[in-house]
C-alpha cells in the first residue's frame, strides 16, 4: 500500500505567543477567493470574497471601521452600499496569550535553504467549547492557517498567502463615493475577521 508521507521538522525550542504586523494585505482568504486588508494601527479591516454555492454566486465586499463603529457592505454591481453599527471591538490578528504550542513544523522542505517555510502551530480552546488550531510563520508572524471547531457549526478554515507588509493601498480603508448618503441601519450580528481570534464570542 502505497502512502504520501509529510515531512514535520519539530524543533525543541520555547516559542513565545507573538503579534502579527500592524498593516499588511493578502491574495486569499476563506474558502471563498478573494483579498483583505487588515489595519491595526487604525482598526480598519476591509475583505473581498467571491465563491459560488450551488446555483448562487457570491460576491461580499465589507469595510469594517472599528474605531468609527461602522460598517458598510458595498455592492458594486448594483452601487448600493449599507451602512450598518459595528458593534463589537477590534480584535488584533495574533496568538492569544492562553494559546499552547503544538509544534514547530516545516511547510516544504529543509533539505535546502529557501525550500521550506517555518511555521509554529498553536491550539486553544474557549470557554464555550470551541477550539481553535492557528499556524503563523515563524518569522513575522504572518498567519498561515486559522481553523476554528464549533459544536454549533462544525469546522471553520481559513488560509491565506501573498502577505504584504505595510499599506498596500490606503484608498482599501475608505468607502466609495456612492456610500457616502447610506443611512445607518440597524445590525444582527458582530462582525470580526476571524472567531479565532474573539475570545468572548458565544
Amino acid at each position: 500500500m502505497n502512502s504520501v508521507g509529510l515531512l514535520f521538522c519539530f524543533i525543541l525550542t520555547r516559542v513565545l505567543p507573538f503579534e502579527s504586523p500592524h498593516q499588511m494585505a493578502t491574495g486569499g482568504l476563506m474558502t471563498t477567493s478573494g483579498a483583505v486588508a487588515y489595519d491595526a494601527l487604525g482598526q480598519r479591516l476591509r475583505a473581498r470574497h467571491y465563491g459560488s454555492f450551488g446555483n448562487l454566486t457570491v460576491a461580499v465586499d465589507e469595510l469594517m471601521l472599528y474605531q468609527q463603529e461602522v460598517m458598510y457592505e458595498i455592492n458594486w454591481s448594483a452601487q448600493t452600499c449599507r451602512k450598518l453599527p459595528l458593534d463589537t471591538y477590534f480584535i488584533p490578528m495574533q496568538v492569544p496569550e492562553d494559546a499552547s504550542l503544538l509544534g514547530q513544523t516545516i511547510l516544504g522542505s529543509s533539505s535546502s535553504w529557501g525550500m521550506g517555510l517555518l511555521t509554529n502551530t498553536w491550539v486553544g480552546q474557549f470557554p464555550n467549547n470551541d477550539s481553535y488550531l492557528l499556524t503563523f510563520t515563524e518569522i513575522g508572524c504572518l498567519p498561515v492557517t486559522l481553523t476554528n471547531y464549533s459544536p454549533k457549526i462544525g469546522w471553520t478554515t481559513i488560509s491565506t498567502y501573498n502577505w504584504v507588509i505595510g499599506m498596500s493601498n490606503p484608498e482599501d480603508f475608505f468607502p466609495p463615493a456612492f456610500c457616502y448618503d447610506a443611512k445607518m441601519e440597524k445590525s444582527l450580528f458582530a462582525k470580526n475577521l476571524c472567531p479565532v481570534f474573539d475570545h468572548n464570542h458565544n
